[in-house]
């Protein structure tokens, strides 16, 4: 046919690599095509298995990470409260007792004496579980003085006797003192008043706050 045997030759090889050229490209394109029936049957597997570390190591675009109980309460919005069952309502303060301490009696001044007598009662309504009277002078008292069961100084010119529990309507306490001033004076200006009554609130002011005027004469100036 006019051919040689080299001329054979050439066209077979070169066929040859062609053909060896095209299964690569298309191993490459498709492996699993050029891979054997136990190959395929093993790749599903063995690439699993090595995507799953990928894909756990890469993150996730867009997800939100696990939020604390209180931020997602706070983002769940305000949440009513339930009505309480069987809630008691709130008692209103019982209002303070009322009652009426009146304080009469007199003062006498001679030399450096002052005798003062009280007679303190309660008008009422309510009882008083206890009272205390104060008595400022004008005129500073002596250091040295004997005071009756209840009362104590307070300051240079001033004493605090307390009268005890007084009842509504119930009859007057009695309180006497004698005292010494810290010299003689003319005259000595006697205030009295009350400074505690149990907590009980007192309308009528003018019947136990006193202030006396007594010149010493040894007269009894009464309040």
């Amino acid at each position: 046919m006019g051919l040689t045997r080299r001329g054979l030759l050439m066209p077979l090889s070169a066929a040859a690599a062609m053909a060896a050229t095209m299964t690569v490209l298309v191993a490459a394109a498709v492996p699993e095509a050029a891979a054997s029936p136990e190959t395929r049957r093993e790749a599903p597997a063995d690439r699993a298995a090595s995507v799953a570390p990928a894909a756990e190591a890469l993150p996730v675009v867009g997800a939100v990470p696990a939020a604390p109980a209180a931020l997602a309460a706070l983002a769940a919005g305000p949440v009513e409260a339930a009505p309480a069952t069987g809630a008691v309502p709130a008692v209103p303060a019982a209002p303070a007792p009322s009652a009426d301490l009146a304080h009469h009696g007199y003062v006498s001044v001679w030399g450096d004496h002052v005798a003062i007598r009280i007679r303190s009662e309660n008008l009422g309504p309510s009882d008083v579980a206890a009272s205390t009277v104060r008595l400022r002078f004008s005129e500073p008292l002596a250091v040295r003085q004997e005071l009756p069961h209840g009362c104590l100084r307070s300051g240079r010119a001033a004493v605090l006797c307390e009268t005890g529990g007084l009842r509504s309507r119930g009859g007057a306490r009695q309180t006497a003192l004698d005292l010494r001033l810290a010299g003689s004076h003319d005259e000595v200006v006697v205030r009295l008043d009350t400074v505690w009554n149990g907590g009980a609130r007192d309308a009528d002011r003018t019947n136990d706050a006193h202030e006396v005027l007594a010149p010493a004469t040894g007269d009894a100036y009464a309040f």
